[in-house]
């Protein structure tokens, strides 16, 4: 039986991580900002503890985490999964609407992994899930403050490996294609304060495309929610798991784009060093 604590807990994804954590008999720390409403999606069980947090407020998380030290002694699984998208094109999305996504899907997954790591360091054991998406790998259009926050998670959960390892700590990112929770919705996307003209046109097409997305993606997160269970009986973790055939479409593209751009540039970037 592990400790998991999982963020953004009430809702989409996060439920179905709790259930199937809940389901394999492990002691679950479900959080959400709105605890009360965390509870509801859940029956009691000695095994589930429901907590108020924040992501983006660092005070909440510290006292998240020594809530749970407290009352199961330990942690095992963190699984940062908290999300919100801020959709829309650069010029068009206000700067406090970019500083707003990057406080939840960055720097939130921070503030709770610090708050962790010194009880992990002391148990010299600990796993922390980051997730992710394609957008973490691949830069699309119209989602430039989301890509910056996953591209950012990635690198820092990527890095923050090797700093921890010593610790007996493991990190992996997981980078889910399209599937059908809760982000696309009224409660979770917004989309750009500003406007600009020239962006009209493609503004309308592109908010058509993720509006009509909603309910309609073709991955199911109760078997991802599964494979995380899976993934966490493994001796060691994978640094990164793509989840579902479109993100391993996705990965696929990227390593041929960085291929094919090593393959033409490959006499230039190699001439660049000091001549002997």
């Amino acid at each position: 039986m592990s400790v998991w604590f999982i963020t953004g807990a009430g809702r989409g994804m996060g439920v179905h991580i709790t259930n199937a954590a809940l389901a394999a008999g492990h002691q679950v720390v479900a959080t959400g900002r709105n605890p009360d409403k965390v509870a509801k999606v859940f029956e009691t069980s000695d095994n589930l503890l429901v907590l108020k947090l924040d992501v983006t407020s660092p005070a909440d998380a510290e006292a998240a985490a020594q809530t749970t030290i407290k009352r199961f002694g330990r942690i095992d699984v963190i699984v940062n999964n908290a999300a919100s998208f801020y959709a829309g094109y650069f010029e068009e999305l206000s700067r406090q609407q970019m500083d707003l996504q990057l406080a939840t899907s960055l720097l939130g997954p921070m503030n709770v992994t610090r708050a962790f790591l010194p009880d992990m360091r002391k148990q010299k054991a600990g796993r922390i899930i980051s997730i992710s998406s394609t957008a973490g790998l691949i830069g699309y259009e119209f989602c430039t403050a989301y890509s910056a926050s996953k591209f950012g998670l990635d690198g820092w959960t990527e890095a923050l490996q090797a700093e921890v390892a010593p610790f007996g700590i493991e990190t992996m990112i997981v980078n889910p294609g399209f599937f059908r929770t809760e982000l696309l919705t009224a409660e979770s996307t917004q989309y750009a304060d500003n406007t600009v003209d020239d962006y009209r046109e493609r503004r309308m097409q592109q908010e058509a495309f993720w509006t009509g997305a909603n309910g309609t993606q073709g991955g199911d997160p109760a078997k991802l929610a599964q494979a995380l269970v899976k993934l966490d009986k493994e001796p060691a973790l994978p640094r990164r798991f793509l989840a579902g055939a479109d993100a391993i479409a996705t990965a696929e593209q990227k390593i041929a784009t960085l291929q094919k751009e090593i393959d033409a540039y490959r006499a230039l970037s190699s001439s660049l060093a000091f001549d002997a």
